[in-house]
């Protein structure tokens, strides 16, 4: 007994066109499964890469805002003009009293009160953007 099944090029079986068309639609909705979960992974790889670029750069942002590597505000900077501008005033007026060459006008007598009311305004002023400046730098972290 030769129970031995040849198979070559030429061997012919026969199948239901039933079965061959399941088999066909099987194998596609595996493809399909197949390259729907690859996509999946890409777009969830692609999300998290931008994410850790994302995440770097505001670590960097986060450090290096508060030290002042970064620039500042306007608004940062618009005060420290005006408080060196106030800080020179001051210095002026308080030059010109101790020198005796304050300004004088003849309508208006300038005396020692008159300084001393502008100079505590402007010291007022100095003072409030002192406290203005190291608000912010406490806010800012520095």
């Amino acid at each position: 007994m030769n129970d031995a099944i040849d198979v070559s090029d030429k061997t012919k079986f026969a199948m239901p066109v039933r079965n061959l068309i399941s088999l066909i639609a099987s194998v596609g909705v595996g493809i399909w499964a197949y390259f729907g979960v690859i996509e999946r992974l890409n777009r969830i790889e692609t999300n998290n890469i931008l994410m850790q670029a994302d995440l770097i750069k505001n670590t960097e942002f986060r450090i290096k805002w508060p030290r002042g590597d970064l620039g500042s505000l306007p608004a940062d900077a618009e005060q420290f003009m005006l408080i060196e501008h106030l800080s020179g005033e001051f210095d002026k007026l308080l030059n010109n009293i101790e020198t005796g060459k304050a300004p004088f006008d003849q309508q208006q007598a300038l005396t020692l009160k008159f300084y001393e009311k502008r100079i505590e305004g402007l010291e007022g002023k100095v003072e409030i953007l002192k406290d203005n400046v190291a608000d912010l730098k406490a806010h800012n972290g520095d």
